[in-house]
């Protein structure tokens, strides 16, 4: 439990949608847990507009911080508001299916004791229908392609943060999947290790295709700020160069073959092409200078800049 005078050393952060059947047995278990290690603790449970008797069963349980959601706004926006509510010095985050074991969160904070900021889980041994697998590691190859975060499984929910690590993150649609991501991007260091993962027991799976689709969405959102947040005209005025270069070669390619070569452009898409690619080229240039102005202003109204410091040593 939680000192009244201090704050706790662990929050645990579950998100619950339409879990009657788990949460009780999961209350338990993360409570003996934390008990276990010896540390001071609070258990956030987000109710995520819950259509069966979660919430009533979650007021019975103690100790316990409920927050509840007015209709269901989604996974990501559980996390955040249990983040944003939450105390502790060490942020642990899990699923509320049972299918993350408890008594793993030791081994995260074995790993955050090492020294580092962001530990994930990796279900190596999934109990999951062949379909969420299937989508899972389509996820997973595209996410390594992209933007590479060094993790095996970003879908797995089971993951410990040190606290400043959510000191200017704010999560949006699917992006609870990419925090280890984001957060590498502005130089936290991050690691994982095998966890268990249990069959369901109670309740029915919430993914679907559509959150496979957005999270390929964000995924890209991902990758754009990892590469290109800091200096969007590099991609978007690099490219609109290259389009706007490509249409006046294709257009001085059609004037040389009607002039010398006397062959007819009237009845021929291809100065029509030319002309798009010139307007293309220079509209994708703008966007880039537009969008460089728009992340500078960003910035500055949010008093930051586009770094981290970890630290300042001064020695006498």
């Amino acid at each position: 439990m939680q000192n009244a005078n201090n704050k706790p050393q662990i929050s645990v952060i579950v998100p619950l949608y339409n879990e009657e059947g788990n949460v009780r047995e999961l209350h338990q278990k993360i409570v003996e847990t934390c008990q276990s290690l010896g540390k001071t603790f609070e258990v956030v449970f987000v109710d995520d507009g819950s259509r069966d008797k979660t919430n009533e069963v979650c007021r019975d349980l103690s100790p316990l911080k409920l927050i509840a959601f007015r209709k269901n706004f989604g996974q990501t926006a559980a996390f955040d508001a249990g983040i944003k509510n939450s105390s502790g010095e060490i942020i642990v985050t899990m699923d509320g299916d049972l299918q993350n074991d408890p008594a793993d969160i030791g081994l995260l904070l074995e790993k955050i004791d090492e020294g580092f900021d962001v530990v994930s889980g990796w279900r190596k041994k999934r109990h999951d229908p062949l379909t969420k697998k299937f989508f899972s590691r389509t996820a997973n190859v595209l996410r390594k392609i992209l933007i590479d975060d060094g993790i095996h499984d970003s879908g797995c929910s089971l993951k410990a943060y040190r606290r400043e690590c959510f000191d200017d993150v704010d999560l949006f649609g699917e992006m609870h999947r990419f925090i280890p991501a984001t957060l590498k991007v502005q130089g936290f260091s991050v690691t994982e290790v095998p966890v268990w993962h249990h069959p369901r027991k109670a309740g029915v799976t919430k993914y679907n295709w559509k959150r496979g689709v957005k999270g390929f969405v964000d995924m890209i959102s991902v990758w754009f700020w990892k590469k290109y947040a800091n200096r969007p005209l590099h991609l978007f005025g690099a490219g609109g160069l290259i389009i706007f270069f490509l249409g006046v070669a294709s257009g001085a390619a059609l004037v040389v073959a009607r002039v010398f070569f006397a062959v007819p452009m009237s009845n021929k898409i291809w100065p029509l092409i030319a002309v798009f690619l010139v307007l293309m080229g220079i509209q994708l240039f703008i966007f880039g200078l537009l969008a460089d102005i728009a992340v500078k202003s960003y910035y500055k109204t949010q008093g930051k800049m586009n770094y981290k410091i970890r630290e300042i040593i001064q020695n006498p």
